[in-house]
């Protein structure tokens, strides 16, 4: 026994000790370095993930206003159309334009498009576009007085400016 105790003693020696312990450093390392790649993509992938996910949001809401947009025009000359049957006498055909009408908002508001509001705001240019301005003291400095086509926007988007008149 004391043979196959030195023959083992004689094969491990400083050499294969060093050997055996670089081989470890080396293999540790690898792992280290294959490790911190796998995180790297993983994070990668993450980012990839909700970029890919903001930008089908985004996509959405672009699409959202683009169809509300061509839409708008028919909503206005429903507005058009109540404002002129007011004068009318057939009340029953004016009904069922202001049932047009509402519908039409009804369905817009369920979209989550939203009036742009004027009237006694403050002009704000990125919601407004101002088409005439006047001089009025009973009013405040850059105060919309008038409407003159309404504005929309749809998740903090504008689809459409206000038209306005603005005073001082």
């Amino acid at each position: 026994m004391d043979k196959s105790e030195n023959q083992i003693s004689e094969e491990i020696t400083e050499e294969n000790v060093e050997e055996t312990e670089q081989a470890e450093n080396n293999f540790e390392q690898q792992a280290a370095e294959a490790t911190d790649k796998l995180l790297r993509v993983m994070a990668e992938f993450d980012n990839f993930k909700k970029r890919s996910q903001k930008e089908k949001e985004d996509l959405f809401v672009i699409v959202v206003c683009d169809v509300v947009a061509g839409f708008l025009p028919v909503l206005d000359n429903l507005n058009r159309a109540v404002a002129a049957g007011a004068e009318s006498e057939d009340k029953s055909l004016l009904d069922g334009v202001k049932l047009v009408q509402k519908q039409f908002v009804d369905a817009l508001t369920a979209l989550g498009v939203e009036e742009i509001k004027t009237v006694g705001e403050e002009f704000n240019p990125e919601l407004h576009n101002a088409v005439m301005h006047v001089e009025d003291d009973t009013v405040g400095a850059n105060t919309i007085v008038e409407e003159f086509m309404k504005g929309y926007s749809y998740k903090g988007r504008v689809i459409r400016h206000s038209m306005v008149k603005s005073a001082n």
